[in-house]
């Protein structure tokens, strides 16, 4: 096994606050709806994968800057530090 440090990299990042409430990277789409998918939740760049969202959970981007996942508070809290005012 081999060890890799994560590159530093500045992310633009919303939180997920109240259930419904539209953020950027949200899927919004009637299609995706009327399949089914009615909790709120972003398509990953992983295989069109859809992951729901939770309140508190943070949305951020991927590199494509189409696609998006949630990151857990915690987790986010351990990886990123706020850069500077927004």
């Amino acid at each position: 096994m081999s060890r890799f440090r994560k590159k530093p990299v500045v992310i633009e990042a919303v939180q997920y606050t109240e259930y419904g409430k539209l953020v950027p990277g949200m899927c919004n789409s009637r299609s995706c709806y009327s399949a089914g998918n009615t909790e709120p939740h972003v398509h990953t760049i992983h295989k069109g994968q859809l992951v729901n969202l939770e309140i508190g959970d943070w949305v951020i981007p991927e590199p494509d800057g189409k696609h998006f996942y949630p990151c857990k508070p915690d987790i986010f809290e351990a990886t990123y530090e706020k850069e500077g005012p927004a």
